[in-house]
């Protein structure tokens, strides 16, 4: 979301958390004035109020409470209704029919000497402090000339035997007392206000900024509580967990039950670092972080997610990067003197005076001198080669074209290699050149461990889509003799080889080829014989922001 969004988010959530104090002293203002327009009618209605109350002219203070109490009720209704009024028309609607009511009120008790003229202090102060001193100061100036006219009314038409004007003056001071002292209050609640909404908007920024990170780090995050509930996962953790159907509120156990063991067993083993895991079949190696949090580690935690091949990728490069230094030396220390002994044993063999047992001597010579050339080409090969480009293509059309090729250049007999990928529209992403890299080394690897005569030999290509991850896989399935248990540990390791003439770099190469381009490599039993090696491609779409 936009930090635009958000700004005009928290303008109004400004707004309606200003308007909710509005309505409250609103409804709490028409509550007020209901309680005084029915006491003042329950009081003159009843007789048992004050003598004074209706005593100058009953008939028109019983008119004037029956049309109080009216407009106080259409008031509540227009305050519940759906109104099209603002806070500061209905507050100044009300203010000003108290002062109309109460003031005839008042010429009907006797006047000011009524003492009902200080209600109109009460209205103004509530108006005034609803409106943020909006229309203080006119509606002191309203309640003002009212009282004053009134009292002139009064003195006209000789209705009591004294005037108090200066009750009256002193009245409107008080009024305009009340109105100035609204406005002061006003602007300091104003900038009160504007303080706290820009704290709230900075707060908001700041807020969806650590949201923003978070959601497009590359490393996945999820904070679960005490109760192994997730409240927060980034698209990076619902990604490198497979793209489980979970969300904030479902529990670690259904996004991933591995990395919830793993959590309560590091919880267990005082904080001892996990192994690294896949959280699916066929999915990505995963490396898991955990901190606790809250007072005494009593807050529930945050788990770090890592891809175990991003890491073995960043250390892979400073790894190649010294074996392209170290080959430099091996090519120009090692290579020219085999080159000599290479030269060497091709003059031994063209001399005639060799005898046979000597000639079986030069022939191991060769032997060897082109098994170590080879593995220094194997090396040379590892350190030159540069970074991936991948590219997305149709697996089938392009295993198809490279069978065929591969068949015609190692003189395969026809129907050894068998293809079959579904769907047919299955989709990769790698770069190409290392791809055919791989399967050469893999293809070459279940011939070269063939016992048999090549007629035998049998390599199923199959490839598709996997129900755990979601991502393409391809499987190089041979009828050898397969890899004995004790020897799948090591199957990878540089110069790890069971064949006398091999040199223990093609399946070292194949892997680091692998990881470059972010495939996964692994060995299969096949139970009923031979080998298997799946190659094992990420799940297209909803990628994390890099």
């Amino acid at each position: 979301m936009p930090l635009a969004d958000t700004r005009q988010q928290v303008l109004d959530l400004d707004e309606a958390q200003i308007s909710a104090p509005s309505d409250r002293s609103l409804t709490i203002f028409f509550y007020y004035r209901l309680i005084v327009a029915s006491l003042l009618g329950i009081l003159f209605f009843s007789k048992s109020g004050p003598t004074l109350l209706g005593h100058t002219n009953p008939g028109l203070f019983t008119l004037v409470v029956i049309i109080y109490i009216g407009l106080v009720i259409a008031s509540g209704v227009l305050l519940y209704a759906d109104r099209p009024a603002s806070h500061n028309q209905q507050t100044f609607l009300m203010v000003f029919a108290d002062i109309c009511c109460i003031t005839l009120l008042m010429h009907a008790s006797g006047g000011i000497s009524s003492g009902l003229g200080m209600l109109l202090a009460v209205s103004i102060a509530a108006g005034s402090i609803i409106t943020r001193g909006a229309h203080a100061g006119l509606e002191a100036a309203l309640a003002s000339i009212f009282i004053l006219a009134e009292q002139a009314y009064a003195h006209l038409n000789q209705t009591f035997t004294t005037t108090a004007y200066t009750q009256a003056g002193l009245l409107g001071t008080l009024f305009f007392a009340i109105a100035i002292l609204a406005r002061v209050m006003a602007h300091q609640l104003k900038s009160s206000e504007a303080l706290a909404t820009q704290r709230q908007l900075d707060l908001a920024n700041m807020e969806q900024l650590n949201e923003y990170v978070i959601q497009h780090m590359l490393t996945g995050i999820i904070v679960v509580d005490t109760e192994n509930t997730i409240r927060l996962m980034n698209e990076s953790a619902w990604y490198l967990l497979g793209m489980p159907e979970v969300g904030t509120g479902s529990s670690l156990e259904q996004a991933s039950p591995k990395l919830a063991d793993q959590l309560s067993e590091w919880d267990q083993k005082q904080h001892m670092p996990p192994e690294p895991f896949r959280p699916v079949v066929g999915g990505r190696e995963l490396t898991a972080g955990f901190s606790m949090l809250g007072e005494n580690n009593k807050g529930g935690a945050v788990i770090f997610l890592e891809d175990s091949a991003t890491v073995t990728q960043q250390a892979q490069q400073m790894k190649l990067a010294s074996l392209g230094r170290l080959t430099a030396s091996i090519a120009h220390e090692i290579r020219n003197p085999l080159g000599a002994i290479g030269h060497a044993e091709q003059l031994l063999k063209e001399s005639p005076d060799i005898p046979p047992a000597d000639r079986r001597l030069i022939d191991i010579i060769s032997t060897n001198t082109r098994r170590v050339n080879e593995i220094i080409e194997n090396i040379l090969q590892l350190s030159r080669r540069g970074n991936s480009q991948p590219e997305e293509f149709l697996l089938k059309p392009w295993l198809t074209q490279f069978t065929i090729e591969l068949a015609r250049t190692l003189s395969l007999p026809e129907g050894v290699i068998q293809l079959q990928i579904e769907p047919d529209s299955t989709l990769v992403r790698t770069d190409p050149g290392q791809f055919r890299q791989i399967f050469v080394i893999l293809c070459e690897n279940s011939i070269k461990h063939f016992n048999r005569e090549r007629e035998a030999l049998s390599i199923q290509i199959n490839g598709g889509i996997t129900r755990e991850s979601g991502g393409p896989f391809v499987d190089i399935i041979d009828n050898g003799p397969g890899i004995a248990p004790e020897h799948v540990r090591q199957m990878f390791e540089p110069f790890f080889t069971t064949r006398n003439s091999g040199t223990g770099l093609g399946l070292y190469i194949a892997k680091e080829l692998c990881e470059t381009n972010r495939l996964g490599l692994d060995y299969i039993p096949v139970p009923s014989g031979g080998s298997c090696f799946r190659i094992t491609f990420p799940a297209r779409g909803n990628h994390p922001v890099r």
